[in-house]
């Protein structure tokens, strides 16, 4: 496999006409999903939100009807108090929130708000990008990764995406590097994984992709990163089968969190099974891997 190639020149050819929901755990008006929304248009996605009013991380897979908004407003006076339970951006309609949980608002977004921008169901879904990194057992309980698996459930291809760098902030701060950085690197795993045709993804498969620190002197490009191919959790000697081969191994990928960990900028790509959360088996990692070959890399010897 070659290493990660920034080829931003395939990408309107991919991209055009596709469809997104994008969601996260952080909340409609935090900069990281603003910013993934900035960067996937740019690409050529047609794209809408559809996030929590207010912060609701490490909420998993909770799910319930949405309220009117609290005294305290939405997160980062983003809507006043007393506001509806659903609600939009008046100069941009496709910035929506739902005042519930992740899974909520990533199925308010796929059953309520592509009908009416799209004409159909979304052709896939997109979580994050998260503040901070959802590894290994973290991802039963993280949010981001409860709306990407619920899109999963109802039969749409979907990633989440998480960050070491970074603390929730609002919309209107300046654009940080790491936030640039990751919005390229998530923009362009998606437009890989679309340009690689129909389905994007085997049914009820979900990808987790985690990415390292960034800073102005360390991973501060998109150029600097190379993708590997890893699991979620780490395999149980003689009970965990295979894994796909691949990076001359003996049948065993790295975990998510050994990647992340490595020395350079390295961020792991995660195969897994939506209605556990759990490692998809070799042959759904055999699809993923032939799908993002071209930028998918191996860990130094």
């Amino acid at each position: 496999m070659r290493s990660t190639a920034f080829a931003a020149a395939m990408l309107p050819l991919a991209t055009a006409a596709v469809n997104v929901v994008l969601s996260n755990d952080d909340g409609w008006a935090e900069m990281n999903i603003r910013s993934l929304y900035d960067g996937l248009t740019d690409a050529g996605f047609n794209v809408i939100l559809s996030a929590p009013a207010d912060n609701e991380s490490g909420t998993g897979s909770a799910d319930a009807e949405p309220t009117t908004v609290g005294r305290r407003g939405c997160e980062f006076m983003s809507c006043p108090p007393g506001s509806p339970p659903f609600g939009y951006n008046a100069s941009n309609p496709r910035f929506n929130y739902v005042n519930s949980f992740p899974v909520t608002s990533m199925r308010y977004g796929i059953q309520t708000l592509a009908p009416h921008f799209f004409g159909s169901a979304p052709d896939i879904a997109l979580a994050g990008f998260n503040v901070g990194t959802n590894l290994g057992l973290t991802t039963q309980i993280s949010g981001t990764v409860g709306a990407a698996t619920e899109a999963a459930r109802e039969g749409i291809p979907a990633i989440a995406f998480s960050g070491t760098t970074g603390a929730q902030v609002g919309w209107t701060t300046p654009l940080q590097t790491y936030q640039q950085v990751y919005a390229d690197l998530s923009t362009t795993v998606t437009s890989v994984l679309v340009h690689s045709g129909l389905p994007y993804l085997p049914n009820n498969i979900w990808l987790n992709v985690n990415y390292p620190d960034v800073s102005d002197s360390i991973c501060s490009s998109p150029s600097d990163f190379r993708f590997v191919l890893s699991r979620i959790n780490n395999a149980v000697p003689y009970v965990t089968p295979k894994d796909v081969y691949t990076c001359h191994n003996d049948g065993r990928l790295p975990t998510e969190t050994e990647v992340v960990d490595t020395e350079g900028c390295y961020a792991s790509i995660s195969v897994g099974v939506a209605t556990t959360k759990l490692d998809a088996g070799a042959a759904d990692q055999q699809v993923v891997l032939d799908k993002l070959e071209s930028i998918l890399s191996c860990l130094p010897a």
